[in-house]
């Protein structure tokens, strides 16, 4: 099922939560819903939910044949931050739950409620679990209960509301990648909305930025953080450093540094703010060209080294982000003076904000 979402607006009070927001969601896709808090991502999700009511515009589902359908009570799959289990059930009275409570001849047999509830327990690799009770498992193992019980109805769509934010880092990361894995099987049309960067990118087949209830930009993971078509979305989607300076017949000029930036080949002279990642900022012993600065800090991640640097023209502080077999090939240390030069930049001359 593709979903459109066509001039949606929302108010609360004096709080404009949504703005003209149009979205089309292709049939199997994962979307993420990412931005900031009170971006309007979760109610955004709510009214495709039907949990909230726009105050303009629609939200049209078809399905595979683009027959305009109306979803019904039991074609949503929703699963929640904080699990919402039945802590008086068992994980198969909890997965079962929304078969069992279905009436008339929508209501499955019980044996076919049990095959379906075992099938999803395997999928989600719970099979020996059925017996325990949500109290017995871990956060992760809950929140697989969740999506089980969601998949249960065989909802036409699967929403999710920050579904990992409530475990610890290294059980989020895992559970990324189990539902990528998961959704690539059951190919069910699925949004979600997270505030992570990092799991938007890593699960998602789109992702809709919000910005103060307006899409920011669409696209896939690897447009949106290498193509950004805004400063914040440059900004939003990981560190960036800020280097000020001015576009001359289409290159920015950093300090005494140019900058190649072909998008603005028409501008002959302007102010410009250049956003550097910072493993796009290169440490170098000695360079013609290059930013002098002063190493502030150095701190090692894992197989990177993030260092601080402070520039010596205008004082700011710059961050790079090298390999470790860089860091030890030229032996950094904290007091000296190196040059900087930049590998890649986006550069914007009429935005400077944040």
């Amino acid at each position: 099922m593709s979903i459109e979402i066509q001039n949606v607006n929302k108010r609360f009070g004096n709080f404009q939560a949504l703005s003209d927001v149009n979205l089309s969601i292709k049939h199997g896709e994962l979307v993420a819903l990412l931005g900031p808090s009170g971006s309007g991502k979760t109610t955004l999700l709510r009214i495709i939910a039907g949990l909230e009511t726009p105050d303009t515009g629609k939200v049209i589902f078809q399905d595979q044949d683009l027959n305009s359908s109306e979803v019904k009570n039991g074609e949503v799959g929703f699963v929640f931050q904080h699990y919402a289990l039945f802590r008086h059930m068992s994980i198969f009275e909890n997965v079962a739950f929304g078969l069992n409570v279905r009436s008339g001849k929508n209501k499955p047999s019980k044996d076919e409620i049990k095959e379906r509830v075992l099938k999803l327990l395997k999928l989600v690799q719970l099979e020996n679990f059925h017996n325990r009770y949500p109290n017995e498992l871990s956060g992760g193992q809950r929140q697989r209960v969740a999506l089980a019980r969601a998949l249960a109805i065989e909802p036409k769509f699967l929403l999710l509301d920050e579904p990992f934010g409530a475990l610890d880092a290294k059980v989020r990361k895992e559970l990324r990648t189990w539902l990528r894995r998961l959704h690539d099987e059951i190919h069910i049309t699925s949004v979600f909305v997270t505030h992570d960067q990092e799991e938007a990118l890593e699960v998602s087949d789109s992702i809709v930025i919000l910005r103060s209830g307006k899409i920011e930009q669409i696209g896939s993971p690897d447009e949106v953080y290498n193509k950004p078509k805004s400063p914040f979305v440059f900004h939003f989607l990981g560190d960036v450093n800020l280097f000020h300076g001015r576009v001359q017949e289409g290159k920015a000029k950093i300090g005494d540094v140019h900058v190649e930036t072909p998008e603005h080949s028409e501008i002959k002279d302007s102010e410009a703010v250049a956003y550097v990642r910072p493993y796009d900022v290169e440490i170098l012993r000695n360079a013609e060209n290059g930013i002098p600065a002063e190493i502030q800090y150095i701190h090692s991640t894992g197989r990177n080294v993030r260092i601080e640097l402070k520039r010596q023209d205008t004082g700011t502080l710059i961050e790079s982000v090298l390999e470790q077999e860089q860091y030890k090939e030229l032996n950094l240390l904290p007091g000296e003076t190196v040059y900087l030069r930049i590998r890649k930049a986006k550069v914007y001359v009429d935005d400077f904000s944040i």
